[in-house]
């Protein structure tokens, strides 16, 4: 039985919690957050015994004996909170992204280098049945190999969602569409097409620039060893959260992921369609629906001692490129 632990107790802490109360082997004995009353009713909310509630990490490190830290706190807390756990001998697992900048990055693999603790990011739109279908199409060689790739991403950000003191600057952000709203989306085109060659971007704020320092509007061309190129959008200026357009184009043909489908366009073919219904959980549907499936994964490669996919060289490549893009700021 793992002891387990929630650092920072607001909207994606609880589809943390959600998953943690559905696993047998763990138990969660402590949640912190500097408000204490949102502690107070995750404890009341996820634990059969009213779990330990803290004002700080240092606090639950201290007390509640961890085996396993789970980090939902504003972007920038992320590392050193991770570091701390770390060097405490708790395993982490930290919501995205794994840090605002590359000095953080590297922090971050100089600890666990030297305390070999797991550590693990929530990347879990990896897991969603779309991708894996998708994995398992370009696995099969039917349509050869990936020679671009585009991807759009058009959702709402109005001014009320950066009621928050954290949102909107980039000392505590670290940048808005991109490391926010769309990483998980650059995360899955870096997956196919590998770290890129080449990098020009623009990088915007069109319709907050009274209000936030970070941008609302990203796009970046990309090329790619063996002359794969790739065109990435996002933008949290449109009028809804519209469904994320993913496509992969290969040399015989197309993937296009949208919303829960994926059609497969091969040359000489009929299209092909796969539906998939949305997996059981809780949260907003754009986080993706692979919470349970990434969190679970995590847990059984602690049992095994087998390497976690979500781990610091497994995100390098996705944190490297979003901090190119953000060179052109």
């Amino acid at each position: 039985m793992k002891r387990v632990g929630i650092v920072g107790c607001g909207s994606i802490a609880k589809t943390h919690a959600w998953v943690l109360k559905q696993m047998a082997d763990v138990e969660l004995v402590g949640f912190a957050d500097t408000i204490n009353e949102r502690a107070v009713n995750f404890s009341k909310t996820y634990t059969d015994q009213n779990a330990a509630v803290f004002n700080s990490l240092t606090e639950m490190l201290q007390e509640a004996r961890l085996n396993v830290l789970h980090i939902c706190t504003p972007h920038h807390l992320h590392v050193p909170m991770a570091v701390e756990a770390m060097n405490s001998g708790v395993a982490v697992f930290s919501e995205k992204p794994p840090a605002i900048d590359m000095e953080q990055f590297a922090q971050l693999s100089q600890v666990g280098k030297n305390t070999e603790v797991k550590l693990g990011f929530c990347f879990q739109n990896r897991y969603n049945k779309e991708i894996i279908k998708t994995d398992e199409i370009l696995s099969s060689g039917r349509l050869g190999n990936v020679i671009g790739a585009r991807a759009f991403v058009t959702w709402r950000r109005d001014e009320d969602y950066y009621i928050s003191d954290w949102k909107g600057k980039i000392v505590t952000e670290g940048g808005g569409a991109l490391i926010n709203q769309s990483i998980h989306t650059l995360d899955l085109m870096l997956r196919y097409l590998g770290e890129p060659t080449t990098v020009q971007a623009t990088v915007r704020n069109h319709h907050l620039s009274s209000v936030i320092e970070v941008e609302d509007t990203v796009e970046a061309w990309m090329t790619f060893a063996g002359g794969a190129r790739a065109c990435f959008y996002a933008t949290t200026a449109y009028a809804t959260d519209a469904p994320v357009i993913f496509e992969l184009q290969c040399e015989r043909g197309s993937i296009t992921l949208v919303d829960k489908s994926v059609t497969v366009r091969e040359s000489g073919c009929e299209p092909q369609c796969y539906s998939f219904e949305e997996a059981v959980g809780i949260g907003k549907s754009y986080w993706g629906n692979g919470h349970l499936a990434c969190i679970k994964d995590f847990y059984d490669k602690l049992d095994s001692n087998a390497r976690f996919e979500n781990d610091l060289d497994g995100v390098k490549t996705t944190m490297k490129t979003m901090m190119r893009i953000y060179d052109f700021r």
